[in-house]
């Protein structure tokens, strides 16, 4: 039986990796330019009510999941530029858990998050492949964390972030039988 913080955590925890090697850094590139066509997937035949379903008790709805994944790339892609053209920004937080309860990513088609992502992560892996490792070794600020993340950590961080959401809808499918 599956406990609360698996079906939280279906691939674990995010855990800073420091420094990338360029086969890490071009794995974790490849990640985040398959995550559109991986959600897309994900959600693939669903209908409305198996859309409205959340992901574990207390969780979000998948279709707010497909949004959330969307509201927090946009917000990565602008942090990664940011950092990219200014000296270790202080980045903006923003209230994820209330931008879920937003009447768009509540009612909203997940099309539209699927069509945002397609686009958003065609410009952010053209950005992603040009950087150098010193580019991957700038740094951010985060209200929030205790020292300041690399571009590499950040990275990887939203390669899990999207297997992480992917996992959450296919572990749902399969509990339900949605297959």
């Amino acid at each position: 039986m599956q406990t609360e913080t698996d079906l939280q955590y279906p691939i674990g925890k995010f855990h800073r990796h420091g420094t990338l090697t360029d086969e890490l850094r071009a794995r974790y590139i490849e990640q985040i330019e398959i995550l559109p066509a991986r959600l897309r997937d994900a959600v693939s035949g669903l209908n409305e009510k198996q859309l409205e379903t959340p992901y574990r008790p207390g969780g979000w709805t998948v279709r707010q999941v497909v949004h959330h994944v969307a509201d927090s790339h946009m917000n990565a892609y602008v942090r990664f530029k940011l950092t990219l053209t200014e000296d270790e920004p202080l980045i903006k937080t923003y209230l994820e858990a209330k931008w879920a309860e937003l009447p768009d990513a509540k009612t909203e088609p997940v099309e539209v998050s699927l069509k945002l992502l397609e686009a958003l992560h065609v410009r952010w892996v053209k950005t992603l492949r040009t950087m150098s490792p010193a580019q991957f070794a700038r740094t951010m600020r985060h209200p929030e964390w205790s020292k300041p993340m690399s571009l590499d950590d950040a990275l990887a961080l939203y390669a899990w972030h999207g297997k992480h959401h992917v996992a959450h809808i296919a572990m749902l499918r399969q509990r339900e039988g949605w297959l």
